[in-house]
């Protein structure tokens, strides 16, 4: 291939389609990530409310045989994570049967993305007396 052929094949107008392309995914990406959210008009910048509450996941640890947020309140989409930062095994069981967890170990995690609105109490099936709630509005 001589200087001439690549210099047809990389001319704007054989260029422009594929930047355009380009730019577009690149621009989602950095509007997904949050980073130029702020920086465009509205209309683009808006996310499902539903990603923004995942990107928004409340933790909450598990440590001294107690949550550490016996309550919280979420929006309906939220994804809640549980970390265990103690040296036991500890579940978090719904106790309406909607989640339950494997036994966590230390520095294991678990989630639950809480889709509808209610309020649900939980427990470590391991240790009853460990209880906490998620209000979801």
């Amino acid at each position: 291939m001589n200087a001439a052929m690549i210099a047809s094949y990389v001319s704007p107008e054989n260029l422009r389609p594929l930047a355009g392309k380009f730019l577009r995914k690149a621009a989602f990406a950095l509007v997904v990530k949050g980073v130029i959210s702020a920086a465009i008009p509205t209309a683009c910048a808006q996310e499902p409310v539903r990603q923004v509450a995942l990107a928004n996941a409340p933790t909450i640890s598990i440590d001294n045989f107690a949550f550490s947020q016996p309550t919280i309140t979420v929006p309906a989409g939220t994804k809640v994570t549980w970390v265990n930062h103690d040296d036991m095994l500890h579940t978090v069981t719904d106790e309406g049967k909607s989640f339950k967890s494997d036994p966590l170990d230390s520095g294991e995690s678990f989630s639950h993305v809480f889709d509808k609105p209610g309020t649900y109490k939980y427990f470590c099936s391991l240790h009853p007396h460990m209880t906490g709630t998620v209000v979801v509005q």
